[in-house]
């Protein structure tokens, strides 16, 4: 055995996705983290992350659903995913 991870998923892949996720300053999901908790061990965080997308081990946790309400006084769910990966 090798001892390569199963996906090819860069850290660099991973880097750029966290800073989309800044840049977009959403709201948490149903972890309730916001990005500034998550940035108090950013880099852990980060590494954490790709080791269990890199090796097949993450599954996402379920999005927080919040009702948007449209021009037309309906509303429409909204998915709010978490910021990463639970340490649970």
């Amino acid at each position: 055995m090798s001892g390569a991870k199963p996906f090819a998923i860069s850290k660099q892949e991973v880097w750029k996705a966290y800073l989309q996720v800044k840049s977009n300053g959403g709201a948490a999901g149903v972890d309730a983290e916001s990005i500034e908790a998550f940035e108090q061990d950013l880099k852990g965080n980060l590494y954490r992350l790709w080791n269990r997308m890199a090796s097949g081990t993450y599954f996402p946790p379920p999005v927080r659903r919040v009702m948007i309400p449209k021009a037309d006084g309906r509303e429409r769910p909204l998915g709010i995913p978490t910021v990463g990966v639970s340490t649970g």
